[in-house]
């Protein structure tokens, strides 16, 4: 647990050097997330880490069923809630803000129990798992800003846990799709920004899909589309998962159109 936390705030580091620079016109930048600028990105990592803070402590869990229950009834409002708490505040504003929550619930996180199940928006999971959620979506939309500032995607070891969430949220990408979840593995098998391999699966299936980690994350993230990718896909099955494939919570996401980025 305090593995991941030590990585969650170093993740939460790396964006902040690259947002805390900009001027207030730069928050304001469009980003490849319909809609959304690099100030609304971080409205929303704001927004959810106070929710993350509610679910992990026992006192407010309730709160945040209640709060859980209200925003998910006015999805279809056309308000996102997560980013216009942001647009009401200055830029200044929001990156204080922004990180004196998520130091509160670094310190909160520290204290729990890994295995403590903590309620969230789709399946419960466990305290450390839910943490290393966070960090999934801090880099996910960290690299939206990457990309509406022309920089490079931030690779680091620290993708280990982008990539396991990416590889273990197989199952949701097929039911949040409606689709039946097939009784074959998939093989994965990775290269780390070191050198290393990691691997994951079967490894006598013979659906595969193997490559760069760092493409693999972008993948299953929906920040790029595979066929902007190097990653060798092979099989049926490792196709149709590729296709869909969704690290994140919530209904399933729009993706980013081939050719929008190539690696």
């Amino acid at each position: 647990m305090q593995q991941i936390c030590d990585d969650l705030e170093a993740e939460h580091a790396a964006l902040d050097a690259v947002v805390a620079p900009l001027d207030a016109s730069a928050w304001g930048q469009s980003t490849p997330a319909a809609g959304w600028s690099i100030g609304d990105s971080i409205s929303h990592l704001w927004f959810f880490d106070q929710r993350a803070r509610l679910a992990l402590h026992p006192d407010t869990v309730e709160e945040f069923r209640a709060d859980a229950a209200r925003l998910t009834s006015g999805l279809t409002s056309g308000v996102d809630p997560s980013v216009e708490v942001g647009r009401a505040i200055t830029p200044a504003e929001l990156l204080a803000n922004w990180r004196a929550d998520r130091s509160r619930l670094i310190a909160l996180a520290r204290s729990v129990d890994p295995s403590a199940r903590i309620p969230w928006y789709g399946p419960a999971m466990a305290a450390r798992s839910f943490i290393t959620a966070r960090l999934m979506e801090t880099w996910a939309h960290g690299q939206d800003i990457r990309d509406a500032l022309g920089l490079a995607p931030e690779a680091t070891e620290r993708l280990r846990h982008v990539a396991h969430i990416g590889v273990r949220a197989r199952p949701f990408a097929y039911a949040t799709n409606s689709r039946a979840l097939p009784d074959a593995d998939v093989r994965v098998e990775l290269r780390s920004p070191s050198g290393e391999l990691w691997e994951w699966g079967d490894a006598s299936s013979v659906d595969r899909v193997t490559g760069s980690a760092l493409e693999f994350c972008l993948v299953a993230t929906q920040r790029r589309h595979v066929a902007d990718t190097s990653l060798a896909v092979s099989g049926p099955l490792a196709a149709e998962w590729m296709g869909i494939a969704q690290a994140f919570a919530g209904p399933p996401g729009g993706g980013r159109r081939p050719g929008t980025f190539r690696s």
